[in-house]
Formats: C-alpha cells, structure tokens, sequence
C-alpha cells in the first residue's frame, strides 16, 4: 500500500468513526441521568474496570453514536443489554454531554519497554507493510481525537478496552455475524485497520495508548 493511500487512511481513522448529527446534549441534566450509568462507568465516567470503558471527556458526538447504535442494536454490548431500552433521544444527548464535560482519567500503561516501543511505531507510523495506517491523524499525536468530527479521544483509556474492540473490528472485518463483531464503524474504516493488525500489535498499541496524556 502506498504512502499516499496510507494518509488517506490514517485521515479517516477512529474507533467508531462518527457522522452522528449534532445534539444539544444538557450536560446538567446528564449528570442525575447517569447515576445508573457509575456501577460500570464509575464515578463521573472514570471506570476502575479495565473491560468497562472510561467514559470522562471521550467526546460527545462520538458517545452519542455509541449510545445510539447500542440502543438500535447496530453495536453489540452484552453488558449493555436492556440499558438504554427506555431512554429517549434526549436522554442519550444529554449523558453523552454530561460525561464529554468530565475530565478524562489516565488508566497508565504497563512499563514494557519492547510492547510501548511498538505501541508507539504503531500509532505515531503505523505498519506500512501491512497497510496499518497510524492513528494519530484523527486521534490526535496525545490521544486526545477530535471532538467536533466524532473522533473519540483514545488517550488514557483502558488498554484492555482499546484490545477488545480492535478484535472486535478485526472480527467484523472477518465476518459479521461472528459473537462479538464490531460492525458500526463508517463505511468499514475500523475494520480495514484492524483487519491489517496482528495480535501483538493490538496488545502493543492499547497499552501505549493506555499511557497517552
């Protein structure tokens, strides 16, 4: 794959590429909303779980999608299920406005000199002889995304979370159908990229990312 093909890539990148229309999401009322939402999430989005995503400052738009695509069955989440069956539109605007207002929460990488050394060629180069593109020019060189294109900001969050939805993608990549397949990435973004990535490289880039500020 050429270099010019892998910047057009790396251009449209995001775990969860979003088009979502905007929302004017009331972070305040978000905030009473989202007390079911801590068990999990813990308190104001910051997860202590490393298979429960930190929810703190990922980004609205992107969240939005999320809850969304969660809500309509589009995205998959067993732990999900039946969460969000009797919330309106203006409830998901508003959680998602609630939690991009917190501050985001750093999980930290593990010191493995050999996986932060390929986490970061990863992300910051990507892998040009696998067509891995890098992930840094829609998630930002400190992970912090792009809020107003639906690019979540990655930096910080669990390196368990960030693994699982990369095989996710890779899944879907695969087949759809399969448990667990990650399928609602715009037109197939995600997939194509972790379809690419090998399962060092996943583990190896999560973990990095995990440590990202």
């Amino acid at each position: 794959m050429t270099r010019k093909v892998l910047l057009c890539l790396s251009a449209l990148i995001s775990l969860g590429f979003a088009q979502t229309p905007a929302a004017a999401g009331d972070a305040a009322a978000g905030e009473a909303k989202a007390a079911a939402c801590a068990a999990c999430h813990g308190p104001q989005g910051a997860s202590s779980a490393p298979n429960f995503p930190n929810l703190a400052g990922i980004g609205e738009k992107y969240l939005l999608k999320q809850l969304r695509d969660i809500q309509s069955g589009q995205r998959q989440v067993p732990e999900m299920t039946g969460q969000l069956d009797a919330l309106s539109d203006r409830d998901l605007a508003d959680l998602a406005a609630y939690y991009a207002s917190q501050p985001r929460h750093w999980a930290g990488a593990k010191e493995d000199p050999d996986s932060l050394a390929l986490g970061e060629k990863i992300y910051r180069a990507g892998n040009p002889e696998t067509g891995v593109a890098a992930c840094t020019g829609c998630h930002s060189p400190v992970g912090n995304g792009n809020a107003p294109a639906g690019y979540p900001a990655l930096g910080g969050q669990h390196a368990d979370y960030i693994a699982k939805q990369l095989h996710a993608f890779r899944d879907g990549a695969h087949d759809k159908s399969w448990p667990g397949a990650r399928t609602n990435d715009d037109n197939a973004v995600m997939r194509g990229v972790a379809a690419r990535m090998n399962d060092q490289e996943i583990a190896a880039v999560a973990n990095y990312i995990a440590g990202l500020k």
